[in-house]
């Protein structure tokens, strides 16, 4: 029989080698030190409501801990709060208010773990540049780890892999982040990117990205393999009320190889290499409370992209117009108090790809298959196969040039689990269309004439009838890096040559519809 001691040992030996403890632990400390510091800006709240009309300036401010931040990044961020001195004396309540942007401003570079503490003080009196109005500023923010390294393996429809992430922050002392990732798999078979992104003049809102990339991904449902090679460089920023943009340039190799006994006469003509030159625009704006598992706010987002148009040459030319949206709403139960946990969420998307001229050529280039929209899935269609709806040649979804989807679902927490967790009931129906573009080409090209008039007839088709749809009951996880389902569904609605899916599927990502 154990003593006491042994006990004692044991239980703190166990604690050590307990990962969940040992979370349990660090979560209680992070709750300590975030209750010290709101009852300190409790303090500070109370000291500035007595005081908060007597002027001050600011004689200096120093960040303490930021040991591998370069000085010039860190001047470009308060010097401001310095130059303001030039116009006289603030209040100490303005200055405080100037401080705190700063310092959020800060944060937001996310290389300094939260939070960051501010404190004021007196500079020594027997100094002779000083004034009785000054106050020296301090800053205590101490840096995140410079690298993350992650490991693991993801499982989805038809899909496993296995990745190695590593994001290495801070590399010149300027919040500059290098990220660099590999997977492998059973569908993408190997993917490798690289990315570096800056801020631009010490602005957290204004970030330059350069990267590149390279995959090979077997894409089953029209029997080929792709392989990518590329690279891109992106401008992005956030403008007022959070919307989000980036303006980008890329260029990149696209070759379509593997191909299947069975592939179709138009995976055939499509196969062999072709180069995109495009650039691109992406808007948006996410209102939600949470963009995995929303119950209240809404979501837009359009992405523009040109190819091949004038100066831009490659071998491929199109404009491609992308637009999605979500909405959700909370759900109150009569009996229940506050948030009920019960949401209705209502998404729709819709895309178009209209061909053009390459380099100022005149016959608009017919789109390929590794251009064209592709509908069907556990992430937004539901009920039907991987590339499920829209055009096919023989046993090949070989995609479509305009296509419209929709869904919505009732969320509901599971019983005795509560509405706390991120475990939903679900309850959905959703639908879309996907179409080739309308109008035959004359000797293998279609003129830009014939391109208007075909688009004009397809976005009318794709209105008119039914969509194909399905209906459905499911599981909802959402894990803080991706949500997961596990749905039953029922095709409702099936066009000729459409493969649905009746029974259970399982799907991982992002983004549903």
């Amino acid at each position: 029989m154990a003593s006491p001691l042994e006990d004692d040992v044991f239980e703190k030996l166990r604690q050590k080698l307990d990962p969940q403890e040992q979370a349990k632990r660090d979560q209680e400390a992070n709750a300590r030190i975030h209750a010290q510091y709101e009852r300190a800006q409790a303090r500070v709240a109370e000291l500035v409501g007595s005081n908060s009309t007597l002027p001050v300036t600011i004689s200096s401010v120093r960040v303490l801990h930021a040991t591998h931040t370069r000085r010039g990044f860190l001047e470009r961020i308060f010097n401001p709060l310095l130059s303001a001195n030039k116009d006289g004396p603030q209040t100490l309540e303005d200055v405080l208010q100037e401080i705190h942007t700063a310092a959020d401003k800060l944060k937001r570079f996310d290389i300094f773990k939260p939070p960051i503490s501010i404190f004021i003080d007196k500079p020594d009196p027997s100094n002779p540049s000083t004034t009785p109005t000054d106050i020296d500023v301090y800053l205590s923010a101490r840096e995140k780890s410079r690298y993350t390294i992650r490991t693991g393996t993801e499982a989805g429809h038809a899909e496993g892999s296995a990745y190695l992430n590593g994001t290495f922050r801070n590399i010149f002392g300027g919040a500059e982040t290098l990220n660099i990732g590999g997977s492998l798999g059973t569908r993408t078979r190997s993917a490798y990117s690289v990315a570096f992104d800056t801020p631009v003049l010490s602005n957290p809102d204004l970030l330059l990205e350069l990267g590149g990339m390279s995959s090979s991904t077997l894409k089953n449902w029209a029997s080929h393999e792709e392989v990518l090679k590329g690279g891109a460089t992106k401008l992005k920023w956030i403008a007022g009320g959070g919307h989000r943009h980036e303006l980008g340039y890329s260029g990149s190799w696209r070759q379509i190889t593997g191909l299947a006994e069975n592939a179709s006469p138009t995976v055939r003509a499509d196969a062999g290499d072709s180069f995109k030159s495009s650039v691109s625009h992406t808007w948006i704006n996410d209102q939600r409370d949470t963009p995995l598992l929303p119950s209240r706010g809404y979501f837009l987002k359009s992405t523009t992209e040109i190819a091949g148009f004038g100066p831009l040459k490659g071998d491929v030319g199109f404009g491609k117009l992308e637009l999605e949206s979500q909405a959700a709403i909370p759900i109150p139960v009569p009996g229940i108090e506050g948030e009920s946990g019960v949401s209705f969420t209502a998404g729709l998307r819709a895309g178009m790809l209209y061909p053009l001229t390459v380099g100022g050529g005149d016959i608009p280039v017919q789109s390929r298959i590794n251009d064209r929209f592709q509908l069907g899935g556990p992430t937004d269609v539901r009920g039907f196969r991987l590339s499920g709806l829209g055009p096919r040649d023989g046993p090949n979804a070989v995609g479509g040039d305009v296509y419209a989807a929709g869904g919505a679902s009732l969320l509901i927490p599971l019983p005795r689990v509560g509405k706390d967790t991120p475990l939903r009931l679900q309850a959905f129906i959703n639908g879309g269309r996907l179409l080739a573009l309308k109008g035959k080409p004359k000797e293998g090209v279609m003129d830009s004439d014939a391109v208007a008039d075909g688009m004009k007839r397809t976005l009318r088709e794709v209105t008119t009838g039914l969509p194909s749809c399905a209906a459905g009951l499911g599981l909802v996880y959402a894990h803080p890096m991706a949500r997961f389902e596990l749905n039953f569904s029922l095709p409702l609605v099936l066009r000729k040559g459409e493969e649905g899916r009746k029974g259970v599927s399982f799907g991982v990502g992002i983004s549903f519809l």
